[in-house]
């Protein structure tokens, strides 16, 4: 166990470079099998006296299953399969048995004598399993049909469909003529009347009988089911649905031009933003006995009815919201929380606009919403950090909340005393409760933002401490029994690898490393975590340093500053970067004489809400100021060369080497654009609505934050690079540039076309082509 100290200093974070193991590009883009492929999916045994894991063949997709041991792992044999765990096990209430799902079927532990009982063979879709309120049945839903299997009778029985059809018995809409021959013709009256009598006895043996399966819910054929979730007693129904006849936007063909056919082929894109605005979701509560459904009321939501986009709405003239916002409940049912008893359930919504997300209980009897929770931000709340559930009493809430600035978790009573479990500028992800519900173990970077370990807090006093101390931690498992952290970690040059550490704290035990001899036999430049002082309000903007151990006195370095992608990343930590290969190029540049800083610049993940939504309505702005920053840095402590400064990166990494070499000419000299997005108004709703509104609410914003509306400040030498079948950032987006381009009549400036790569290169030869036309791009304008 470690105690908390205070956050380190930048200096007392930085590690000195070593002489480093020469590397060339040929060998840092070959295909990473060479490292050593990792450690995958990993799990506990029922008995938590084993570890087993899924590990990928070398030149091979095939995973094979290994028992994790120190120094010996063990390949698991083909008569073993039958009677291995899985990653995802839910306990009973007492702790006495699990479920689990396994290649698609359910499986039933009996955690006392091991036993293992299969429940479904060659399911399709089978999914949410839970144990029902008196743990003598196991629940699960295929499609949105709940069915449910007794261990006293191994049957599975449905108990609850929902369908989005018409009810085929239900009476007919209203029509003159037909009432007008069942008054005139008896004889059609007769068989109508014996109909419905016949349907009637037939509901009525139905309900009676309790060996018949329920009939199921009809909705109608105006809507889909998105979402569904049972109370574990078998009362309750939770639907989530949304208006069937909905406007998809126009939609694209992404073409493929070398196929196997030899022709052209094309593939449907995607919309763009504001072509598919997300749809209102209803929630429906169906009590399964009386067979009554009600809509529950979104009226109840605090600011329900606030539009915080009235102003942008009226600068455009378009129409002033009118009730309610849209409102949607996300993740397929996942955002619905019922307790173990069924007498409780807890649901997630949110805006479609994304500036606030509720968590409401319901009142089953009387059908309604009781806000209990409320985050709200005028840029957009966060699309993680959503974590909820009920603790063991049944009537205590846990949730993650944003509300100080930093993810953090919270505890609500059934009285409404809310309790702040963590605090303090730093995030607390992945919870996982104690069965006893008195300790919540986290994901946690209390001590720097990346340095990840795994900390553990008491629900009863809020006593916070450090479990794990590996610094590189990426996820974990507790135990069966509860005495042990299963735990991916990490480092610089570490594939993610296994260990096991008591929940006491203590030396962990290191059970895998599947690196390769010849990748553990390299010394590498171990980055160096620095802090550069933003000149700008921001604080620190922690970076990752490529440098030689000792600088030549008065030699002046060309500086190279890489962008990571996504926007809301974090590459700033002591994990194994996504960036790996980047990171072998890194060191090649330092032994080619550059000097190399890759920035957790504004819209980073891992450093609170301020941070990450520093770039509403800007983006391109705040980030451009931390490399400025960083660049300048780089002269003052590094000795590096002002005039001779490149940049590069994939993706927003790639919008941003052009933001830096259109808005900031005079500083950056060249630069490589990876797939970049060069406007806004192409890319997706879910992503870019959230930073920018939409084009026709906020086009100024689309304006201020797209590049190809700087492209006539373009004075430096530029290399744009695009997968030509990418269907994330589409290779239009480098195409319209290009064109844009041209007709500016700019110089220094290519195109590089890869035919089979999408968003993420995968062809050993592709990633070879794409970072030589970078390097040599440097060496051609920074030396």
């Amino acid at each position: 166990m470690r105690l908390f100290v205070l956050p380190l200093l930048a200096a007392m974070w930085a590690i000195p470079a070593v002489a480093a193991t020469p590397i060339s590009l040929d060998q840092a883009m070959a295909h990473p099998d060479w490292i050593g492929t990792p450690a995958e999916t990993a799990w506990w045994s029922w008995d938590g006296k084993q570890v087993f894991y899924k590990q990928k063949r070398i030149g091979s997709q095939l995973r094979d299953i290994y028992q994790a041991a120190p120094g010996k792992p063990r390949l698991a044999g083909d008569a073993e399969l039958a009677n291995l765990d899985s990653d995802k096990v839910i306990y009973n209430r007492e702790h006495t048995r699990s479920i689990m799902l396994r290649n698609g079927d359910l499986f039933e532990r009996d955690l006392k004598s091991g036993a293992l009982t299969q429940i479904t063979r060659g399911s399709s879709g089978l999914a949410s399993p839970q144990y029902s309120a008196d743990g003598l049945s196991v629940q699960f839903r295929v499609g949105h049909e709940w069915l449910g299997w007794k261990r006293a009778d191994r049957l599975i029985s449905p108990l609850a469909a929902a369908r989005a059809t018409k009810d085929p018995d239900a009476a007919p809409d209203a029509d003159n003529l037909r009432d007008l021959q069942l008054r005139l013709i008896s004889t059609l009256k007769r068989q109508k009347d014996d109909r419905d009598a016949g349907r009637e006895r037939a509901e009525q043996e139905r309900r009676a009988d309790p060996t018949r399966a329920p009939a199921p819910i009809y909705l109608g054929e105006k809507v889909v089911i998105d979402g569904s979730a049972l109370s574990p007693d078998g009362r309750w129904l939770l639907l989530v649905t949304a208006p069937k006849a909905t406007d998809k936007g126009r939609i694209g063909k992404l073409p493929r031009y070398v196929t196997e056919s030899g022709y052209e082929e094309f593939d449907d894109q995607r919309p763009r933003v504001g072509r598919n605005a997300p749809v209102a979701h209803t929630l429906k509560l169906v009590n399964l006995a009386t067979r009554e459904m009600r809509d529950l009321s979104f009226d109840t939501l605090p600011g329900i009815t606030v539009d915080p986009l009235a102003d942008l709405r009226k600068a455009q003239k378009l129409p002033e919201l009118k009730g309610n916002r849209v409102v949607r409940v996300d993740d397929d049912g996942a955002a619905v929380e019922w307790n173990r008893n069924g007498t409780g359930v807890a649901v997630m919504l949110r805006a479609a606009d994304n500036k606030d997300r509720w968590i409401a209980t319901v009142d089953l009897a009387g059908a309604t919403l009781k806000p209990v929770h409320r985050v709200t931000d005028k840029a957009w709340v966060n699309s993680g950090n959503n974590e909820f559930g009920w603790l063991p009493d049944n009537s205590t809430l846990w949730y993650l909340s944003e509300e100080s600035g930093y993810a953090h978790l919270y505890t609500r009573a059934s009285d409404g005393r809310t309790r702040a479990l963590t605090q303090g500028k730093w995030e607390a992800t992945r919870i996982q409760w104690s069965a006893d519900g008195a300790t919540a173990f986290m994901m946690c970077n209390p001590n720097n933002p990346g340095t990840y370990e795994v900390c553990s807090v008491s629900a009863s006093d809020a006593k916070l401490r450090e479990v794990t101390a590996l610094e590189g931690v990426e996820q974990f498992a507790l135990s069966p029994d509860e005495r042990k952290l299963l735990v991916h970690y990490s480092s610089s040059y570490m594939p993610t690898q296994l260990a096991t550490v008591a929940v006491g704290g203590g030396a962990p035990v290191k059970l895998t490393d599947t690196r390769s001899p010849e990748f553990k036999a390299r010394s590498w430049i171990e980055p160096q975590y620095v802090a550069v002082p933003s000149t700008k309000g921001a604080g620190q903007i922690w970076g990752k340093l490529y440098r030689p151990a000792t600088l030549e006195p008065g030699k002046k370095y060309p500086i190279v500053m890489f962008v990571h992608g996504a926007g809301y990343l974090q590459n700033v930590s002591k994990r194994y970067p996504v960036y790996f290969r980047e990171q072998m190029f890194h060191n090649l540049l330092v032994e080619k004489g550059y000097i190399v800083l890759d920035l957790d610049y504004r819209a980073s993940k891992g450093y609170g809400s301020a941070w990450r939504t520093a770039i509403y309505r800007q983006m391109g702005y705040p980030e451009l100021e931390d490399y400025v920053d960083g660049v300048n840095w780089m002269a003052a402590n590094h000795q590096g060369d002002l005039k001779n400064v490149g940049v590069y990166g994939g993706s927003y990494g790639g919008f941003m080497t052009f933001m830096a070499l259109m808005r900031e000419p005079d500083m950056f000299k060249s630069g490589a654009a990876l797939r970049p997005v060069t406007d806004w108004t192409t890319y997706n709703h879910e992503y870019t609505a959230n930073i920018l509104n939409t084009p026709d609410l906020d086009p100024e914003a689309y304006r201020k934050s797209s590049p190809i509306e700087y492209a006539d400040k373009l004075r430096g030498h530029l290399l744009i690079s695009h997968g030509m079948v990418d269907d994330n950032v589409f290779y239009q987006d480098s195409v319209r540039i290009a064109q844009r381009l041209i007709e500016l009549k700019k110089d220094h400036w290519e195109l590089a076309s890869y035919p089979l790569e999408r968003h993420a290169f995968v062809q050993p030869e592709s990633w070879y082509d794409q970072y030589r036309r970078i390097y040599q791009l440097f060496e051609r304008t920074l030396k």
